[in-house]
Formats: C-alpha cells, structure tokens, sequence
C-alpha cells in the first residue's frame, strides 16, 4: 500500500511537470515570466484551494448519512455469527463494538481478520463466542478524528495493515471509513489539481 501513496504523490508531481513543459514549448520567448508568474500568483491560488487538504469528514459527507458508517457497530455480547453475518448483509469487513446499552462508548472493533484467526483457524464456534472475546480491544484500535487528513489516514492504514478505520470526534464514533475510500479521495484531488493548472494555462484565472 506504500507503493500506493508514493504512485500517487509520483502521479502528482508529473502532471505538474506535463504542464509546465506544455508552457516552455508553446512559448519559449515568455517562459521566464511565465515560471514566475506561475510560482507566485498559481501555486497561492492552488493552495487557496488546499490541495491535499481533503479531510475525513469531506470523505463522510461525499458518502451521505446513509453511507457513513455510523450504523456499522454489534456489543461484545453479540455472538461472532452475529457479526459476521452483519458485516456480509452491508458488504463491509469490520464492525465498531460496543458495549451492550452503550452505543456511543467504544469497546474496540472486529474485522474478517479478527474471524478468520480466532475463529476458523483455531476451529471455535462462531455462535458460541461472542464478539467480546475476539475483538481488537479499544486500547489497541486505530482511529481518527473528523479533521484528519486523508493522506495521514491513508498513512496510518498503510503502516498498522488495516482496510477499515472508525472516525472518532469526542469519544463518539461518526462514522467508518475504507482504505478504498481514501484512494479514491487522494486521486480525485489530484485530478482536481490538474484541471486546475490546465485551466490556469488556457486563461482560466
């Protein structure tokens, strides 16, 4: 997944150079003005837009309230079937845990992994253990908040081998987010940068 983030920041920096040498062949007399006039007036502009700046809670609200995650929980009393089960029915590979009467106190997570290794390979009954017994405790989970940057949550997927991540904001949990869904983020924005420094080219600013 490393070699996924460097292709993309990779991505990034040969599109900005596609353009710029766009510049240097169509019009060699002008390219000193034009480099620096790029350099001061585009890249303030595209950091008013704040590339790289996109956010977990920007990934929440492009998904919708309904897709969010937030609803994607069992409590360690729930049987392992239970959950896995759940997680079949919404196509989602990990399950925030709660504790029974508690929804919004997080007592850690299960994930297919968390199944496959406690469960199959051990030969244990998934519906005589319960979620509790297997889960990855709280102390232990990887979270992030609404403000985190996707580049950072993607980061954190990357170094800890986990596709699934809960956002926290105040202890609370909002909503889930997967590593698909900030791939798609990070290579939106870069898509979107370079649509923007097209437009800067052909006199859109």
């Amino acid at each position: 997944m490393q070699g996924v983030i460097q292709a993309v920041r990779s991505h990034g920096n040969v599109l900005k150079y596609m353009v710029l040498q766009r510049i240097h062949i169509r019009e060699p007399i002008v390219q000193p003005y034009l480099f620096s006039h790029f350099k001061s007036v585009s890249s303030a502009r595209l950091e008013e837009h704040g590339f790289e700046s996109t956010t977990i809670l920007d990934i929440l609200k492009a998904k919708g309230k309904s897709d969010d995650g937030s609803w994607l929980w069992c409590t360690t009393d729930d049987t392992v079937y239970d959950a896995v089960k759940s997680m079949t029915q919404h196509n989602v590979g990990a399950l925030v845990v709660v504790k029974p009467g508690e929804q919004n106190s997080i007592a850690g997570i299960i994930t297919e992994r968390d199944y496959l290794r406690k469960i199959i390979v051990q030969g244990r009954s998934s519906k005589s253990t319960k979620v509790g017994d297997i889960m990855t405790e709280e102390n232990k989970l990887i979270t992030v908040t609404p403000d985190t940057k996707v580049l950072k949550a993607m980061q954190l997927m990357t170094d800890n081998r986990i596709r699934h991540i809960p956002v926290i904001n105040d202890k609370k949990m909002i909503g889930m987010v997967s590593i698909g869904d900030v791939v798609r983020a990070v290579v939106s924005e870069h898509r979107e940068e370079l649509n923007r420094l097209n437009a800067y080219i052909q006199g859109g600013y």
